[in-house]
């Protein structure tokens, strides 16, 4: 299985659709995957949808593409 790491930018080898990981899942079933959210925007300037892929679909095209420093404001729900 590709060790699929947030913030590694990755392509759907099927559909091609590339973006960077920002949410992983883990099922009961072993249908781990991952949420790509895509850099670029629609023709029109509005953003483009993540999209849910099964891990093993996906190639690293980067990894380490993009980090957030949570430190000292990790946000959230529970976050005031």
């Amino acid at each position: 299985m590709t060790e699929v790491q947030l913030g590694d930018r990755a392509s759907d080898t099927l559909t091609g659709y590339e973006g960077i990981v920002v949410g992983k899942v883990q099922y009961l079933t072993g249908c781990d995957q991952a949420l790509l959210k895509p850099q670029r925007r629609k023709e029109d300037g509005s953003m483009l949808d993540a999209q849910w892929f099964d891990i093993q679909r996906l190639t690293i095209t980067k990894a380490g593409a993009y980090t957030i420093d949570n430190g000292t404001t990790p946000g959230g729900p529970q976050h005031w």
